[in-house]
């Protein structure tokens, strides 16, 4: 992997280059919060399914944010990302090195969940089943040599 991950945009999807990447912190309150190593942060605040296999065979654990019961999403902890999926219809999609299939689809009322890296990158599913994605901000230096945000 890359040391800089570039976004790839498709025409309902984007990808991200997070393959190789651990999970290396799991927080629960109203949230789910899986850091990745790199700095990229994937939340959930709302329904989502943990699952290993086909999902047409086997729908998986339910995840919900909410009641705080996230046992589940323990068995990610040291997983490594195989790919990341982020659809222009709300939805996320990660697979691990351990089997396991992270889902999320879009909710009707409520940012379902966003994915972000230190840099800048933001991608937010929007209420209703939509993409929001803010694109990395470029530093550059001033005459000084020092940062300056364009």
């Amino acid at each position: 992997m890359s040391a800089e991950v570039k976004p790839v945009e498709h025409e309902d999807r984007w990808v991200l280059d997070l393959r190789g990447l651990s999970v290396v912190r799991i927080s629960i309150d109203f949230r789910l919060t899986l850091v990745l190593d790199a700095g990229w942060e994937v939340v959930l605040e709302a329904p989502a399914r943990l699952s290993t296999g086909s999902l047409h065979a086997s729908p998986g654990l339910p995840l919900v944010p909410e009641s705080q019961d996230e046992g589940a999403a323990l068995s990610l902890l040291g997983a490594k990302v195989l790919s990341a999926v982020l659809f222009k219809s709300g939805g996320l999609r990660m697979v691990f090195d351990s089997g396991m299939h992270l889902t999320c689809p879009a909710d009707a009322s409520f940012e379902a969940w966003q994915v972000t890296e230190p840099r800048g990158w933001r991608f937010i599913s929007l209420p209703g089943g939509d993409l929001a994605v803010w694109p990395r901000c470029r530093v550059v230096e001033n005459a000084q040599g020092q940062a300056a945000k364009p």
